[in-house]
């Protein structure tokens, strides 16, 4: 069986499955997938700055200026001014948002299981393994430019 005109498709309709089964699971908490995202990432990457979280994020910043705004005015993130730039805002989260990260991770941990039934723990690893050496490739890859060949073709 030749995978590779289906492999895409198939690893972005899990990934979208997945996060769809997270919301759902989610959704009592108010919050939307982009705005989960958001807290979670400044949670690891606290007094980050907008551009650089929305670079981490691969969001335009005007994009996370929407969510950034909706995440202040629900009290999960402060903007605090920098200490020598006052044209920079630096981005915390809240109490209330670092209260909120474990019922996340216990969310996205009831998801995953769901995702993993019925797979032996040595699949498991084997699958993170595979696709670990995947984005490495990617990664790699990304770093030269694209095959002309490939590109038009």
């Amino acid at each position: 069986m030749n995978l590779a005109p289906n492999l895409g498709f198939l690893i972005h309709d899990v990934a979208r499955v997945l996060r769809k089964r997270f919301e759902q699971r989610a959704k009592h908490m108010g919050l939307t997938r982009s705005q989960w995202q958001t807290i979670v990432y400044l949670a690891r990457n606290e007094g980050l700055h907008q551009s650089g979280l929305a670079e981490m994020l691969e969001i335009e910043p005007i994009t996370l200026m929407r969510v950034l705004d909706k995440l202040v005015e629900r009290g999960f993130i402060e903007r605090r001014r920098h200490k020598t730039d006052r044209r920079i805002s630096l981005l915390y989260t809240t109490d209330l948002a670092r209260g909120l990260l474990s019922d996340m991770r216990a969310i996205g941990d009831a998801t995953r299981s769901e995702a993993l039934d019925g797979i032996s723990d040595d699949d498991r690893e084997r699958l993170v393994a595979i696709l670990e050496l995947m984005k490495s490739n990617l990664l790699q890859a990304c770093r030269a430019p694209a095959d002309k060949e490939t590109q038009n073709g």
